[in-house]
C-alpha cells in the first residue's frame, strides 16, 4: 500500500460525521448511543465557522469539499450534522455520492415539536440561513395546521458558542437578549442549530422549564436504518467504537473545546472521544 492509498483510506469503514464547527458534537453524542460499536471520525469546520451567516453558495461549496474530504478518507456513512449545512446542500451530495455510501442530513425539529405540543406556540431558534432556505418553509407550511411556529434568527449564537466558556456571562446576555421578548409566551423551543443543545442548561434558565426540541435523535435512527438496510452495520462484538475529532482549525485551544464538548455529549457512554 502506497503512503498515498493510506492516506486515502484512513478512515475506512467509519462514520464520517461533519458540521461548521463544535455544533454538530451534540448529534455525535446521539449517534454513540444508538450505535455504540461503531465508529466515528468528527470533523468540524470552525475556520469557517459560522456558516450560519454566510452565503448558501459559500456553504455549499464549503460543504461540498467537507464531504469530497470524508469520502476520500474512506467513510461508509456521511452524516451532515449541521441544519445550515443539510438545507444548502445534502441534495447535491446526495447526487454525488449515495450510490457509494449513505447521506444523511439533519432538520430543525418541527415535526417532533408539533406532535408534542398540539396547536401550541412554538419557537424556532436556527441561523438565518436554516429559515430562509425551503426545508425550513415545506416543513412549517406542511405542518402549520398541528401548531404555530416562530421563527428566531439567532445571529452571533452558533459563533460564540464555538469558542466554549459556555457559562460566560456574554453569552448569557445574548441568550436573555434573543429569548427575553419570548419568556411565557411560547410552548416549546425548537433548537434549530446543533449548536444550542449545548446551551439547554443556560435557555431553560431563562425560558423556565418548557420543552426543548433537536433533530439529533432523529438523524441517530436514520442512520441506524440505513446501515441495516445496506449491510453495513458493524457485527456485534460488545467492543465500544473509536472516536476521533478532527478540525480545520486544528489549534490545541480548539481541540480543547472539541474535546470538552465530546465528553458531555458522550457523557455515561462507552466510547471516549479523541
Amino acid at each position: 500500500m502506497t503512503p498515498e492509498t493510506e492516506t486515502i483510506q484512513q478512515y475506512k469503514d467509519y462514520i464520517g460525521v461533519f458540521d461548521s464547527g463544535v455544533g454538530g458534537i451534540s448529534v455525535l453524542g446521539e449517534l454513540i448511543r444508538e450505535l455504540p460499536e461503531e465508529d466515528f471520525y468528527f470533523f468540524g469546520d470552525s475556520a469557517n465557522a459560522p456558516y450560519g451567516e454566510k452565503t448558501i453558495d459559500e456553504v455549499r461549496e464549503l460543504t461540498l469539499r467537507a464531504a469530497e474530504r470524508m469520502a476520500e478518507n474512506g467513510v461508509k456513512a456521511l452524516v451532515i450534522a449541521c441544519n445550515t449545512a443539510t438545507s444548502a446542500a445534502v441534495k447535491q451530495i446526495r447526487e454525488r455520492y449515495s450510490t457509494h455510501m449513505p447521506v444523511i442530513g439533519i432538520e430543525p425539529a418541527l415535526k417532533p415539536a408539533a406532535e408534542g405540543m398540539d396547536h401550541g406556540r412554538i419557537l424556532v431558534m436556527a441561523t438565518a440561513i436554516t429559515l430562509k432556505l425551503e426545508k425550513y418553509h415545506e416543513l412549517s407550511h406542511r405542518l402549520e395546521n398541528q401548531a404555530e411556529f416562530i421563527p428566531l434568527e439567532c445571529s452571533g449564537l452558533a459563533a460564540r458558542i464555538e469558542k466554549g466558556d459556555l457559562d460566560g456571562e456574554d453569552l448569557k446576555r445574548l441568550l436573555r437578549g434573543l429569548l427575553g421578548p419570548y419568556i411565557g409566551k411560547v410552548d416549546g423551543v425548537v433548537l434549530g442549530c446543533t449548536h444550542y443543545p449545548f446551551v439547554r442548561k443556560q435557555i431553560r434558565e431563562i425560558m423556565g422549564d418548557i420543552p426543548l426540541y433537536d433533530g439529533a435523535k432523529g438523524t441517530a435512527r436514520e442512520l441506524h436504518r440505513q446501515l441495516k438496510k445496506r449491510g453495513l452495520k458493524k457485527p456485534g462484538t460488545g467492543k465500544k467504537g473509536q472516536v476521533v475529532l478532527d478540525s480545520s482549525r486544528h489549534t490545541p485551544e480548539t481541540m480543547a473545546v472539541y474535546e470538552e464538548l465530546c465528553r458531555a455529549a458522550a457523557a455515561g457512554l462507552s466510547s471516549d472521544c479523541s
